[in-house]
């Protein structure tokens, strides 16, 4: 898919509002499956976007979105350690229940512009969801899941990077209007 599968997923990239609604709309049911919710040591792209020191940990929830079963999504959101003792506090008790629970059910939150990024092939955080994607589904992840859109939450002065990565099976479905159910769209 290469080239295409971005093109493929543009609208999936640029689509504002909550992922987890627009993923409910193509399916009977949707899930996310915690992988992993620790903390852990910063790691530069997080550091960067949340604008913090060298040192200091991030507390990190990684998740897989998956829509009647198949895993289309695996996320990261990454925050100062700090923040989950004050704004971002409710993040400790979310357990499956989408981040767009505290994202956008809060007029408070402000999010930044989304910023569409290829992952590199051999990097960290590839192999990091590859593993994860590997021991949750039992399958190697596709060739062509390079694909993520970044975006910085703002609340009450803290900040909450989330990371999405698609699988490139949906860039066969348009994100459409929140909360109707979608149909899938033709090949090209």
């Amino acid at each position: 898919m290469g080239i295409a599968s971005r093109l493929g997923l543009r609208d999936w990239l640029r689509a504002p509002g909550s992922l987890s609604r627009r993923l409910a709309a193509l399916g009977q049911r949707f899930e996310v499956q915690v992988l992993r919710q620790a903390v852990t040591p910063l790691r530069a792209p997080e550091r960067r976007a949340l604008g913090l020191p060298r040192r200091g940990c991030t507390v990190v929830r990684e998740v897989l979105l998956r829509v009647d079963g198949e895993p289309l999504v695996w996320a990261r959101s990454a925050l100062h350690a700090s923040a989950l003792a004050g704004p971002w506090k409710a993040l400790k008790g979310l357990g499956t229940r989408p981040l767009a629970h505290l994202l956008y059910a809060d007029p408070r939150v402000q999010r930044s512009e989304l910023q569409p990024r290829r992952l590199a092939r051999h990097g960290h955080t590839r192999r990091h969801m590859q593993r994860q994607w590997h021991a949750a589904t039992g399958e190697a992840v596709a060739a062509q899941m390079l694909w993520s859109r970044n975006s910085v939450f703002h609340r009450k002065g803290a900040e909450l990077r989330v990371m999405e990565l698609f699988a490139p099976q949906l860039a066969c479905h348009r994100p459409g209007p929140l909360g109707k159910k979608q149909k899938p769209r033709g090949r090209r």
